[in-house]
């Protein structure tokens, strides 16, 4: 697991079996972005890692718009760690 914080806002990136997981937390909101392991395919936008979808989305920076709109922040404020970066198609 890596974890990035800036400010208020975490995030913390880690791989199952399954999925490449980026989590954001904020002042008691979450929000979490998956993507299967294989890194391809579409990111689906979550309240938590383990809840159902909210969204699906190709590009990451939309990914980010989402989640930043969830967390109450702009998107540029969120920190994402390095292995997360190349998250999307």
């Amino acid at each position: 697991m890596t974890t990035l914080s800036d400010d208020d806002i975490t995030a913390r990136y880690s791989e199952t079996d399954h999925e490449r997981i980026l989590e954001f937390s904020r002042e008691g909101k979450t929000a979490a972005v998956a993507q299967n392991r294989e890194g391809y395919g579409m990111l689906k936008v979550r309240e938590t890692a383990d809840s159902p979808e909210i969204e699906r989305y190709y590009g990451f920076d939309m990914v980010l718009d989402h989640v930043a709109e969830l967390l109450g922040v702009r998107p540029n404020d969120l920190p994402v760690p390095d292995p997360a970066a190349d998250m999307g198609m």
